[in-house]
């Protein structure tokens, strides 16, 4: 993240003390750290069963939404790098899901596909995102609250 950003003081605490902004209670940061590895916790019992780990799904979203591309914009759209995305395609084309090819106006774009198997897998997942929602436990109008203000949060952090 660039730079730290802290929640507002607790009720009560108008003005808080120097060492009280160092309090991990009042860390934006590590409660986007804590509910990341939370959430993805909460994926893995869903996951396994089709033998994914929650990376491998978040590329898979992006490319039933926009395959074939390029590494470079599955990259971008998922905001990781090369060398975390690299063996995470290589496992999906290991497991089936996706081919991998080098680009015909430049070798050195690779191209991601989805396979037959890849494209059938995406049925199997449209029961997901509810099923998260469910075990989560918190309110549908909640969560897009939620995902309203992260989307701000992302915007301000990428520009």
């Amino acid at each position: 993240m660039a730079g730290t950003a802290e929640a507002g003081p607790p009720p009560g605490e108008e003005h808080p003390g120097e060492d009280d902004l160092l309090r991990l209670d009042r860390q934006l940061c590590f409660r986007l750290y804590a509910a990341s590895r939370l959430v993805t916790r909460l994926y893995q019992p869903v996951l396994e069963p089709l033998g994914l780990t929650y990376p491998q799904y978040i590329v898979l979203m992006i490319l039933w939404e926009d395959a074939p591309c390029t590494v470079g914009h599955i990259g971008t759209r998922a905001r990781l790098n090369s060398n975390t995305l690299t063996p995470l395609l290589k496992r999906l084309e290991q497991l089936g899901f996706v081919r991998r090819s080098r680009g015909a106006a430049d070798e050195r774009v690779v191209e991601i596909a989805l396979t037959e198997t890849g494209v059938g897998l995406k049925s199997r997942c449209r029961c997901i995102p509810a099923e998260l929602a469910k075990r989560s436990g918190v309110p549908p109008e909640k969560i897009a609250a939620l995902t309203q203000l992260l989307d701000e949060l992302l915007g301000h952090l990428e520009t």
